[in-house]
């Protein structure tokens, strides 16, 4: 039997602190310590966890697998956790009890396994640990730290929409190296004077392009099924304006990838923006932004690039105990 191949699919990796709420977990073991924790997940198994931060992105993401023909899902989600095997019972139990269709995970006891992030052909990796998500990006894999706290998802339209900022997610930071050395009139001449010149890609670039699939494949289906419905919405929501905004429209077309529709807010506040539009995540690569779209929207900081340079206090920034937490 050949072996199953990932390389064509939609690969997400989720920690299980961003897909489900561990805030009990976490406090025991702080606390108490490891053996505490190993009692209390031992004495809850059958206890299945809230939805976390990025449940309902995760939840819908999978539902998508109704394009594809069985055995063959577009989409695969694969648990990344630092519990080991025993301690992440709870967690594989909870996902079973909460109905979704993931059945790979890899446990490594203390340690991160994002490491298996390329061999797993992922495009996206969420977690709730910060050091984890900055050792990551800082090793060019895709990652996101999520942010904020659980909001409620009742609507079962099937619907998914995701938003993304542009520089520093979809595309690099370049230009906005531009505009903290030489100011907002430097920023603009320069963007106006290289509008016909694509960006280099950033972390979330293949991960739009995995989207983008998944979006020709709806289209096939309403071109065979007029009855069908579009379900994916992808919206870029950047601080950039006129003039600026022609190079982010020139990027996505030289990368050959697409969005169906474009925030160009120039400094208006992204909270109220995503209050209206309601996407099911938000990827942003500064923190100061994601303090009001978090309070609408789930939402996924992406410390890429130099705005995200910040001291170490241990590996890529992690203090000791968000290293050493078992249950992300």
């Amino acid at each position: 039997m050949p072996p199953y191949e990932l390389a064509e699919r939609l690969v997400v990796g989720v920690a299980s602190s961003a897909l489900f709420d561990l805030s009990d977990s976490d406090r025991v073991f702080r606390e108490h310590g490891e053996e505490s924790y190993r009692a209390y997940q031992q004495e809850h198994l059958d206890d299945t966890l809230q939805p976390g931060v990025a449940f309902s992105f995760i939840r819908r993401v999978l539902s998508l697998n109704d394009l594809a023909d069985e055995g063959d899902p577009l989409v695969e989600v694969i648990v990344l956790s630092r519990n080991d095997p025993d301690t992440g019972l709870r967690v594989m139990r909870s996902v079973r009890a909460r109905g979704l269709s993931i059945t790979r995970a890899i446990f490594m006891q203390g340690r991160s396994p994002y490491r298996f992030m390329r061999a797993l052909h992922m495009s996206l990796f969420l977690s709730a640990n910060e050091g984890d998500v900055r050792e990551a990006v800082a090793m060019g894999l895709p990652a996101g730290q999520v942010i904020g706290p659980v909001l409620q998802d009742d609507s079962d339209d099937g619907d998914l929409r995701i938003a993304f900022d542009f520089d520093g997610v979809l595309a690099g930071d370049a230009s906005e190296q531009v505009f903290q050395t030489e100011g907002i009139e430097g920023y603009r001449a320069h963007e106006a004077a290289h509008a016909d010149e694509p960006l280099d890609p950033g972390p979330l670039r293949d991960f739009l392009a995995a989207v983008n699939r998944i979006q020709q494949s709806e289209e096939e289906r309403r071109r065979s099924d007029d009855t069908y419905r579009i379900r994916v919405h992808v919206s870029l929501v950047t601080a950039r304006n006129a003039p600026a905004h022609e190079r982010a429209v020139m990027s996505l077309k030289r990368w050959g990838l697409r969005v169906n529709d474009a925030f160009f807010l120039g400094g208006i506040d992204k909270g109220a923006i995503m209050k209206v539009l309601k996407p099911h995540i938000f990827f942003d690569d500064q923190k100061g932004h994601l303090a009001s779209t978090s309070l609408a929207a789930p939402s996924v900081h992406v410390p890429f690039g130099q705005l995200n340079q910040v001291p170490q206090s241990g590996p890529a920034g992690a203090t000791e105990t968000e290293q050493d937490l078992p249950g992300v």
